[in-house]
């Protein structure tokens, strides 16, 4: 029996609702999820995250603190999942902290990405080396720093038999081409659930559309689909990445305007759906020849989502990354555990393909117990 590597995986999505954490053996052959936690942003620091990400004029001193803050909040997940799973943090390699993403500019003059929550602080109150600051070490090499999860679907979800994709809805969706004879390609296809969660919690008061109900009750607008679906990134050849900072309620709100009619709030809704399924629908059909879809991500709970994405894509089959032995809640997370290991191991990982970078790059800088 081969002896456990036990790394802890941290990350806060697009949401900026939770920091989902999980506790994985990645001794070989393949990583085997021991414990899960999905750790709560509470009010007052989302709302100074969000603040940092929305672009307006901020002051350095609050940066700088919700930085810290938001590492002691990652620690404290951290320690919850041991508590958790009851393990003592000394068993613990390393924990992959990806943070919180607030800008992601990687198509700049200066391209670069900015992720808060803060490693020192993440290592010092749980006593485990922390990895962490994985996207900027991508852009140094040249690539666009996301998307990085596609590394752990190669690695996990890939067949000997079968073209397939792995479609990961979060806030942003992304999606992995996993070919059995060619090399894997991916790269952010547009918005996930960002703007859908925008635009519920302006009209419903709520964090997201749980399970897509409201969006349901809701009928596509044409015309607002056809000008959503104009933006030019949709049309970007890869590589590309994008993230809130393109995809946003002010966005939403300018596309709303130039439609010079007013549409019923639950029909944007129903809309927004629509524009998530038919942008990953048209880049699945762009890069073509797919036998089977999976789904990870928040947005695998979305019925609307889910069932439009069967509909648009039969007779191929979609489900959740369920089918392939983990949970879509915690793939992202896993990610960054295993990266984080493949840093600690001293491993250059090979990211042209889904990034564009020009050179393979150990991703990540390490802060020890």
């Amino acid at each position: 029996m081969s002896k456990k590597a036990l790394y802890i995986g941290l990350i806060s999505g697009t949401s900026i609702d939770a920091v989902d954490a999980v506790l994985v053996d990645l001794a070989p052959p393949s990583p085997a999820l021991i414990a899960t936690h999905s750790h709560p942003i509470k009010g007052r620091l989302r709302a100074a995250i969000m603040k940092l990400c929305s672009g307006d004029v901020i002051k350095l001193q609050e940066l700088g603190a919700t930085h810290i803050e938001l590492g002691e909040v990652f620690a404290q997940a951290g320690l919850n999942l041991l508590d958790i799973a009851k393990i003592d943090a000394a068993e613990v390699v390393a924990i992959g902290s990806h943070g919180q993403t607030v800008w992601h500019e990687p198509d700049g003059d200066k391209p670069f990405t900015l992720q808060i929550g803060d490693a020192n602080t993440i290592a010092q109150l749980t006593g485990i080396t922390t990895v962490a600051d994985f996207r900027g070490r991508d852009i140094a090499a040249g690539g666009q720093g996301a998307p990085l999860a596609p590394l752990l679907h190669h690695h996990r979800f890939g067949s000997a038999h079968a073209s397939r994709a792995v479609i990961n809805i979060g806030g942003i969706s992304n999606i992995t081409f996993l070919r059995p004879k060619n090399s894997a390609i991916a790269f952010d296809s547009g918005p996930g659930n960002v703007l859908m969660d925008g635009w519920t919690a302006k009209h419903k008061g709520l964090n997201f559309d749980e399970n897509g109900c409201w969006a349901r009750e809701g009928k596509t607008h044409k015309e607002l689909l056809a000008i959503l679906q104009q933006d030019a990134y949709f049309e970007k050849t890869i590589p590309k990445s994008t993230g809130r900072e393109l995809f946003n309620s002010a966005w939403l709100e300018a596309k709303l305007k130039s439609l010079n009619e007013s549409v019923k709030p639950v029909d944007v809704q129903a809309t927004l759906a629509e524009l998530t399924i038919s942008s990953l629908v048209n880049a699945l059909e762009t890069h073509g020849g797919v036998e089977e879809i999976f789904v990870c991500g928040g947005g695998a709970h979305n019925q609307t989502l889910m069932e439009g994405l069967k509909r648009a894509l039969a007779p191929r089959r979609v489900s959740t990354t369920e089918a392939l032995g983990i949970h879509p809640d915690w793939v992202e997370a896993i990610a960054f555990a295993w990266i984080a290991k493949q840093t600690m191991d001293g491993r250059a990982l090979d990211t042209s393909g889904y990034t564009g970078a020009k050179a393979p790059a150990v991703l990540g800088a390490i802060y020890q117990r």
